[in-house]
């Protein structure tokens, strides 16, 4: 077993932001009281098991179909270069997927127990839906990744769920006010989907990958990025002044500096191979925004 060959094909650095959404819902949940760290921990490792899979199907579906080729920008794939075979990538696949749902089940236990049929019921099946969701990316002939809709699953299931989820899960009830960061997060999250798919336009293109980059073309899809990376910027900062942040709390704008000199690289930016370092500048960003307003809520 090639492990160094694993752990690039799990991509460590798409971590740090698939748990941003999972803390700022659960802190919010700790700054009203509702304090427990089992469901903190498990919400986290489902969702990190979510994001390997997520990467590992992307690297199968992607590998399979062609799509990644000589043409492809972005750093080379398992499959792509042999590390990994095709085999041994699906069975990847299974084993990530049968973790996750054991993490899933043990974290709707941990929240729930034997109290709560409905709620425990209605979690299952969303966790099901992740998983299936994480998988059909790229996988299959009906892939939604290839028809331009990953914008909309990396919205609702890293944004969306993820906060909106986590915090149900402590706090058993529904907050309006939650609703703004969990679109903030979303949005932040399709940033690096958008960006992915700008650098690799071209070669998506030519392999049939329809991704909303590849409809809409570079120009539109600069616009777009500035749009939902503005967007998500003001609606955090919305929530701190509904919430009635104290001056101090204002810690989190911080975290506003990087995006907006990231804004200004991509508006800079002819040579799409030049976008693949900011990847890794916006996922980490987003951690950082998302810890900061972890801090700023326990203030």
């Amino acid at each position: 077993m090639n492990a160094k060959a694993w752990l690039q094909a799990a991509r460590l650095r798409t971590l740090p932001l698939s748990v941003s959404g999972i803390l700022v819902g659960s802190f919010y949940a700790f700054s009203q009281g509702f304090i427990n760290w089992w469901i903190l921990s498990f919400a986290l490792i489902t969702t990190l098991g979510l994001q390997v899979l997520s990467n590992f199907a992307n690297d199968y579906g992607d590998g399979i179909k062609g799509t990644d080729n000589e043409h492809r920008i972005g750093p080379k794939r398992a499959i792509q270069s042999g590390a990994i075979t095709v085999a041994a990538m699906k069975k990847g696949i299974i084993l990530t997927s049968l973790l996750t749902l054991a993490s899933a089940i043990t974290l709707i236990y941990l929240a729930f127990g034997k109290d709560d049929f409905t709620s425990s019921l209605f979690f299952f099946f969303l966790g099901l839906a992740a998983i299936a969701s994480a998988i059909k990316y790229t996988v299959g002939s009906s892939a939604y990744g290839y028809r331009g809709l990953g914008d909309v699953f990396v919205f609702i299931f890293f944004g969306l769920v993820s906060v909106l989820g986590s915090y149900f899960l402590l706090a058993k009830q529904i907050d309006t006010l939650i609703v703004l960061p969990a679109i903030a997060v979303g949005l932040l999250s399709v940033a690096v989907l958008n960006l992915n798919n700008m650098r690799d336009q071209v070669s998506d293109a030519m392999s049939g990958k329809n991704t909303l980059v590849v409809k809409i073309g570079p120009v539109k899809a600069k616009f777009y990025h500035y749009f939902i990376i503005v967007t998500a910027l003001v609606l955090t900062l919305t929530f701190a002044i509904l919430y009635g942040f104290k001056p101090v709390q204002y810690i989190f704008m911080v975290a506003y500096v990087p995006f907006l000199l990231h804004i200004k690289t991509v508006a800079k930016n002819n040579v799409p191979k030049a976008l693949d370092p900011e990847l890794k500048k916006v996922a980490l960003s987003t951690f950082l925004l998302s810890v900061l307003l972890c801090i700023a809520l326990q203030l």
